[in-house]
C-alpha cells in the first residue's frame, strides 16, 4: 500500500478541484450550437470529416469552461466510432487537449473480450512501449465489461496496473433493464454482486497511498439502495457512478457510493451539462461556455451539499 498509483492522482485531483464530478463529452451533432456546425461545414462540409471538426471545436470549448472545476472527463468512444476513422481521430484529438489541460480521462468504451484480444484492446487504449509502430498514446482509465468472465478480465488489469493507469469494471448499470441479467439470484448472491467478489479481489492487487485501488467499478446512481451494499462488497474500489442528470439522479442519490472519509466515487454527467446551453438558449460561443459552467458549478454544488448533509464532506 506504499506505491502511487491511478487511484491516488484521481483523490489529488478531486480535493484540488473540490469535485466528485466526471463530465461526459459525447457530442451528438445535431445538438452542437450552430456557430461551430456552420465552420465545420463551410470548411470541411456534412461529411465524417466535418463533425470530426465540430466534434473538436465542441470539445474543446467545453473542456475550457470545466477544467477550473472538474478533474475528470469521460469521452464515450461509441458517439466518435460513428463517423469512422475521422471521428476516432477527433476522440484522440480530445483525449490528447484534455491532459494538456490537466484533465484526467476515462475512456468510456466497455470493452471485453478474452485472451489475446483483451490484450489488443489494452493496448490500444493503455498504449504499448514496446510496440515501435505504435503511436504514444494513452487514456488514464478505461470501463470494460466482465460478462465473459475472468480470462476477459487479467489482460486488462495486468496492463492497467503496470502502467499505472486504471479500470472500471460493470458491476450495477443505471440503465433500466440492468437487473433482467444483473439482479439474477444465484446461490453465491446476485450476479452483480459475483461480479462486485471478481472487483474486490482484483482491487486488492494495487491499493495506493489513498487507500483505494486501481480497480474500480461502474455502479449506478438510479439504485441508491444498492449502493450501500456494493459499497461494503468494494471498499477499497472508486465507483463511476453514471445516472446523475438527465437519467434522474441528484446528490442525495449517490452519497451511499462514498466511503466515509468522503472519497471512492465519481459522479457522471454527459447530456445535462454540454448541453445546458439548449436550456438557456444561448447562442454565441461566450453564452454556450457561461452555460456549460454555471451547470458544473450547479452539479457540484448539488453532490457537496448532499455529502456535507451526511457528514461525508472532506473538505
Amino acid at each position: 500500500m506504499n506505491s502511487v498509483n491511478y487511484a491516488d492522482r484521481i483523490c489529488i485531483e478531486i480535493k484540488k478541484k473540490r469535485s466528485h464530478a466526471v463530465i461526459g463529452l459525447d457530442p451528438i451533432i445535431e445538438r452542437i450550437p450552430t456557430f461551430i456546425l456552420k465552420d465545420a461545414e463551410q470548411n470541411f462540409g456534412k461529411c465524417d470529416e466535418g463533425a470530426a471538426a465540430a466534434f473538436i471545436a465542441f470539445n474543446q470549448l467545453i473542456i475550457d469552461a470545466v477544467e477550473p472545476y472538474v478533474a475528470i472527463v469521460k469521452p464515450q468512444l461509441a458517439y466518435y466510432e460513428v463517423y469512422g476513422a475521422a471521428g476516432i481521430d477527433a476522440y484522440w484529438k480530445t483525449v490528447e487537449y484534455a491532459q494538456k489541460k490537466g484533465l484526467l480521462v476515462i475512456a468510456d468504451a466497455k470493452r471485453g473480450d478474452i485472451d489475446s484480444t483483451a490484450s489488443a484492446y489494452a493496448r490500444s487504449f493503455f498504449g504499448d512501449a514496446f510496440n515501435e509502430w505504435q503511436t504514444p498514446k494513452k487514456v488514464d482509465s478505461l470501463t470494460i465489461n466482465p460478462y465473459l468472465g475472468s480470462d476477459s478480465l487479467e489482460p486488462f488489469v495486468e496492463h492497467a496496473i503496470s502502467k499505472k493507469t486504471g479500470l472500471f469494471i460493470l458491476v450495477k448499470t443505471s440503465n433500466p433493464s440492468s437487473g433482467d441479467l444483473q439482479d439474477v439470484v444465484t446461490n453465491t448472491g446476485t450476479i452483480a454482486e459475483q461480479v462486485a467478489q471478481l472487483v474486490h479481489n482484483y482491487a486488492l492487487r494495487d491499493i495506493g497511498i489513498s487507500g483505494y485501488s486501481s480497480i474500480g467499478a461502474v455502479v449506478g446512481a438510479t439504485y441508491p439502495e444498492e449502493q450501500q451494499v456494493f459499497r461494503e462488497a468494494m471498499p477499497y474500489s472508486l465507483f463511476l457512478v453514471p445516472g446523475y442528470g438527465t437519467q434522474g439522479g441528484k446528490g442525495k442519490d449517490i452519497t451511499n457510493a462514498f466511503n466515509e472519509d468522503g472519497f471512492g466515487a465519481l459522479i457522471s454527467a454527459s447530456r445535462s451539462i454540454i448541453f445546458a446551453y439548449e436550456k438557456d438558449k444561448s447562442e454565441t460561443f461566450e453564452q454556450v461556455q457561461l452555460s456549460i459552467k454555471n451547470a458544473v458549478n450547479t452539479m457540484n454544488a448539488d453532490i457537496n451539499t448532499a455529502l456535507k448533509d451526511v457528514g461525508k464532506l472532506n473538505w
